[in-house]
């Protein structure tokens, strides 16, 4: 259930081992979830940019599996746009002096040596945490604006976990060695820090491209992905799933992979599941996602792959330039396609504009910060894509349990797996992964338990001192 990353590669790991397997997608042309490659008049964009990089060489071999040459490797340019300048980001240390100019500097560095001297003990918020570790002006500028705009929620009110986690391996001392100590010898690849990687792979038409290829492999195989099949009712009884209907027609199988938001899931169970699992998953929330791509008449408007926007001026929080993350994104090399990124709730002002509205406001807002002229966009599109982030309140780990324990007891051969199978914020590889461990369990009863995939994309059989049980990877919680 579902032609995501997940969903795909589980349906691939199962043919590998001989598991007939049927794939059903509710969207009637476009495979690959949030990982798709949209297309509009020539050109393709992607639902945010998605980096090809791992620190599991098994996930890495099986991009290279999938699509062999098409695997282009690109060099990284991301920036931070802020107060009319570009910061380099990673920071570097004389773009940053450049930029902030050597007062700002020095107020900087005494900011951080402050924090050092009088850290916040046991930060709760992800405020008090990044504070910890680069000092309160560096925070403002750098860090609040932007992830209060993707996750709709003041940064004294999102858990320092989720800081932990996303930032993790990163401090003022390492960015310090990064851009000032010379460089050594290439770390080893689990060693390099994510947030710091300086190349990625990317495929030549883009991450629906995988995917487009994946549907392909199976389809020849006699296994099409059938598009256009909505989930309506999941059945089950006697202690498990025995059909789905989807799109009119009734699917029955031995065993059922899930990537569907579990709020979803637990909707479409017939007969219906518990009252204390439904209010569960009704109470699992989810960040939804605008992406509005702008065609430009102009062969060269940015050099970045991606630029994160720190002004607080305007709503737009990243863009991308999708030329530069491979030059057959577009149709004519004298042209160039931007995606800007809206972060919002489903339903909300955002959500709820036209098509023509929210062009008209990407074309406005990326005038405004002095990227192009009105006059410049030939053409835009739209796509929102719901359920984009899992959310993580102060009880969703409570009513995450609730539902897992139900279905783990009551429904043995319903697996879950990838993000919003597992409520998991995680990259493309670790939701990979655990459609792996899912897969080779039905395949071969290997007893392997997705849920112990952690944020590195690898698996732990055993829980390290200090970790939550059924956590994985931390994201924002309200305090």
């Amino acid at each position: 259930m579902g032609a995501g990353p997940a969903g795909l590669t589980a349906a691939y790991e199962l043919s590998k081992h001989g598991v007939p397997v049927t794939v059903l997608e509710k969207d009637p042309s476009y495979v690959g979830g949030i990982a798709r490659t949209a297309q509009h008049a020539g050109y393709r964009f992607d639902i945010g940019g998605h980096r090809f990089f791992s620190k599991n060489q098994e996930i890495e071999d099986l991009w290279t599996e999938i699509l062999g040459d098409e695997m282009l490797t690109r060099g990284r340019l991301s920036r931070i746009y802020y107060q009319g300048r570009y910061f380099d980001y990673p920071l570097r240390a004389t773009n940053a002096l450049r930029n902030l100019g050597p007062l700002e500097t020095v107020r900087c560095m005494a900011s951080y040596a402050w924090a050092k001297v009088h850290p916040y003990k046991d930060p709760r918020s992800l405020r008090q945490w990044v504070t910890n570790q680069f000092g309160d002006r560096l925070f403002r500028m750098f860090f609040k604006t932007y992830t209060e705009k993707v996750w709709g929620t003041s940064t004294d009110e999102i858990s320092a976990d989720w800081a932990a986690q996303r930032i993790k391996g990163l401090d003022m001392w390492s960015l310090i060695k990064t851009t000032l100590l010379p460089r050594g010898r290439p770390k080893e690849r689990g060693q390099v820090i994510k947030t710091l990687i300086e190349e990625f792979r990317y495929p030549r038409l883009g991450p629906g491209q995988m995917w487009e290829r994946v549907q392909k492999v199976l389809a020849d195989g006699g296994q099409p992905v059938r598009l256009g099949r909505a989930v309506e009712r999941i059945e089950w009884s006697d202690g498990k799933v025995t059909a789905v209907l989807a799109g009119g027609e009734v699917f029955s199988g031995t065993d059922f992979v899930s990537t569907l938001p579990i709020r979803d899931l637990v909707e479409k169970l017939q007969p219906p599941a518990p009252e204390a699992v439904r209010r569960a998953a009704g109470s699992l929330n989810y960040r939804d996602f605008v992406t509005v791509a702008l065609m430009i008449d102009r062969a060269d408007v940015f050099p970045d792959n991606w630029i994160y926007i720190h002004e607080p001026g305007v709503q737009v929080g990243r863009l991308q330039n999708f030329k530069n993350w491979s030059p057959d994104m577009v149709p004519d090399p004298a042209l160039t396609c931007i995606g800007l990124e809206y972060f919002c709730f489903e339903g909300d002002g955002l959500w709820e504009s036209t098509d023509a509205d929210l062009i008209a406001l990407a074309t406005r807002e990326l005038a405004e910060l002095g990227m192009v002229r009105p006059e410049e966009v030939l053409d835009g599109a739209v796509v929102r894509m719901p359920k984009a982030y899992p959310v993580y309140d102060d009880h969703y780990q409570r009513h995450l349990d609730v539902v897992r324990e139900w279905q783990e007891a009551n429904l043995p051969n319903l697996h879950l797996a990838g993000r919003n199978g597992l409520h998991k914020y995680n990259n493309q590889d670790h939701s990979m992964l655990t459609a792996l461990i899912v897969a080779r369990n039905i395949a071969t009863g290997a007893g392997l338990d997705p849920w112990k995939v952690n944020a590195d994309a690898e698996y732990h059989e055993e829980v390290r001192v200090g970790e939550a049980d059924r956590s994985g990877r931390q994201v924002p919680a309200r305090l």
